[in-house]
């Protein structure tokens, strides 16, 4: 009999991590934040600190149950304080040699029965499991951003995954609030499959001369329904983010509509990574009112 999941680890403190932790924190489970980095995550909690004082002002979350949920939140800058954590899920940037070597640290220091998850928005499940003693306890938990207000989550079975792994992490993603679509372990998943090759598509449009940033942007706002422009979204995702998942399609699924605009590479090229880094498709020096790059 599989024991209720209860304790939860969460590697990496950058958007995602601190997200995900905020999220296990107040539906109830205890909740290990770690990263390599002490800045990372004094900064980690200050965001999910301000993030719940405003759940609070909204009146989502009263005072005293954001008392509790930072009580069960620590903090960490070693590995075997995840040792008894009965689910570990990995957040770290999107590159798969960190990734590999994070999985085999955690699977040496994990109780037998622990789960292993990644957040990963595009690398195979499979492959990643595959680094581990344990495949049947690995599956794919893709948050979406930013984790406290969106509802998704996608969960994946890499080709090993137990029907019980599954079911377990089902379980935690509901007590968290969420809603589930499950993929199979294809690049991309279903949101990024979709998403992001039009985000590279207004790329394109934008670096073809098909039209400037805003008008991109207000066209799909206004004339799709959709709540934010592709501009503004890959800025808000991180365009190193955005290059990295659509070199993933490219290369794993060979075809040609799946290469990164050379633009896009451009801007991470010069360092300009959207909103995290203060310049992307806008110039956000001034963050109320963030200017087109043209």
């Amino acid at each position: 009999m599989a024991h209720t999941i209860t304790t939860i680890g969460i590697v990496g403190a950058g958007q995602m991590g601190n997200g995900i932790a905020h999220v296990a924190a107040q539906n109830g489970f205890h909740a290990t934040m770690l990263d390599v980095n002490p800045a990372s995550l004094e900064k980690a909690l200050a965001t999910i600190t301000k993030n719940m004082d405003r759940q609070v002002q909204k009146g989502s979350l009263t005072e005293a149950q954001k008392t509790e949920a930072m009580a069960r939140l620590k903090t960490t800058t070693a590995m075997t304080d995840l040792a008894q954590c009965d689910l570990v899920i990995e957040a770290a940037t999107e590159n798969e040699g960190i990734k590999k070597k994070i999985f085999t640290e955690l699977d040496a220091v994990l109780k037998p029965e622990a789960l292993l998850a990644s957040n990963t928005s595009s690398i195979s499940i499979t492959r990643l499991a595959a680094v581990t003693k344990r495949p049947d306890k690995f599956i794919g938990l893709h948050f979406m951003n930013p984790v406290p207000m969106m509802a998704l989550v996608e969960v994946i079975k890499g080709l090993a995954t137990t029907q019980e792994t599954y079911e377990r992490v089902m379980e935690v993603a509901q007590k968290m609030g969420k809603t589930m679509a499950t993929s199979e372990d294809v690049p991309g998943f279903i949101v990024n499959r979709l998403l992001l090759p039009m985000l590279n598509e207004a790329c394109y449009a934008l670096q073809d001369g098909v039209a400037d940033v805003k008008s991109i942007d207000t066209a799909m706002k206004l004339g799709a329904g959709h709540p934010m422009g592709p501009l503004t979204l890959a800025d808000f995702i991180g365009l190193d983010t955005c290059v990295a998942i659509m070199r993933v399609l490219h290369n794993e699924l060979g075809d040609s509509k799946y290469r990164p605009c050379p633009l896009l590479v451009k801007f991470v090229d010069a360092g300009w990574l959207g909103k995290k880094s203060g310049k992307g498709f806008y110039d956000y020096t001034d963050p109320t009112n963030p200017k087109p790059y043209r």
